[in-house]
């Protein structure tokens, strides 16, 4: 693994789960990862729901936009996490694929985002120490 390891967080929409395990690892590891996040079929704008729930934790994804997932995003991170939406996702040896099960943000208010959250945020945490890291602040 290189000096810098790269993740990538993959979602159909790249609107609540990827957007928010994106800002996670970026926080969380002092921007010692470097950090992508994808979907195959982008929505139009991140969840605002998510935004509210991250804001919250003093993490601000308000001017992120999803983006869609290209070979290129996968052939260039060490580690690939989908959010277990049964999004395809090109597969290249060598490369570190975990699929996170977690519910879908969509539609939902804050109230029902905070648990999603707060669940990637552990995974998250989890990841980083996987990886050799210690969260930062955390």
């Amino acid at each position: 693994m290189p000096d810098k390891p790269s993740v990538l967080f993959v979602c159909v929409h790249n609107a609540g789960r990827s957007q928010m395990a994106a800002a996670y690892l970026a926080h969380l590891s002092g921007g010692a990862v470097e950090v992508r996040s994808a979907g195959s079929a982008p929505a139009d704008a991140v969840n605002p729901a998510a935004v509210e729930a991250m804001a919250e934790e003093g993490i601000d994804i308000s001017a992120e936009t999803p983006k869609v997932l290209t070979d290129e995003a996968v052939e260039q991170s060490d580690v690939v996490v989908t959010m277990g939406c049964g999004d395809s996702c090109p597969i290249y040896p060598g490369k570190r694929y975990e699929d996170w099960e977690l519910d879908d943000p969509a539609g939902k208010g804050v109230a029902s985002v905070r648990p999603i959250r707060d669940d990637i945020r552990r995974r998250v945490v989890a990841l980083l120490e996987s990886l050799g890291m210690r969260p930062v602040g955390a």
